[in-house]
């Protein structure tokens, strides 16, 4: 895909950031192989509710710029990118996404410090039902969504993404971890998935 005409929105996950180590593989790649303008990876809050806000305004923002575009959500950012895809019918390629994290995160009540900031969220019912609320029981459109998996994800059951994207076309590799090695060897894949489904959009 070496056309300027699409645009990417990069989601990260839980207490992530933009400085987080595949959000800037993904800024390198686009150095190399792009153009960094075409990529956005903003700050996603800590309230999932307030989270959806920035990702439709970012979405907003490169559609403005881009007749075409695409998504790529890592652990949290995947289940975001999921949700967002079905809202508005574009292609998201997913990192080890969380599935139903409003399960998960019963674990993490309270407290919670950011990886970069250092700043402490207090995690609370009411951000478990946020999530809930951006929930897809069904995927409508599997074509749109692309799944890599690595087995050994020590923080997810990579076998929930396996049977809840089951009808989506998927990459999964035995090892790894939650931060899915050898990422940046795999952004061409992704990036030749988009482009088929990109240029018949």
């Amino acid at each position: 895909m070496n056309s300027p005409d699409f645009g990417c929105l990069y989601l990260h996950g839980f207490l992530s950031s933009p400085q987080s180590g595949k959000a800037q593989q993904t800024l390198d790649y686009f150095r190399q192989h792009y153009s960094p303008e075409q990529l956005l990876i903003p700050q996603l809050p800590f309230a999932p509710a307030d989270a959806a806000e920035v990702m439709q305004e970012s979405l907003r923002e490169l559609q403005q710029k881009f007749p075409r575009v695409m998504v790529i959500g890592s652990s949290l950012g995947g289940y975001y990118a999921t949700w967002l895809s079905q809202q508005y019918g574009i292609d998201a390629a997913l990192i080890n996404p969380a599935v139903r994290p409003f399960d998960l995160f019963e674990h993490y009540l309270g407290p919670n410090e950011h990886y970069y900031s250092g700043e402490v969220h207090e995690l609370t019912e009411v951000h478990i039902e946020q999530l809930r609320a951006l929930y897809c029981e069904y995927i409508n459109d599997p074509e749109r969504l692309l799944l890599l998996l690595q087995t050994a994800d020590e923080t997810l059951d990579y076998r929930l993404a396996a049977a809840y994207y089951r009808q989506c076309p998927g990459w999964l590799e035995a090892g790894g971890d939650h931060s899915f090695q050898c990422y940046p060897q795999r952004l061409p894949m992704i990036m030749q998935w988009a482009a088929r489904h990109l240029s018949e959009s």
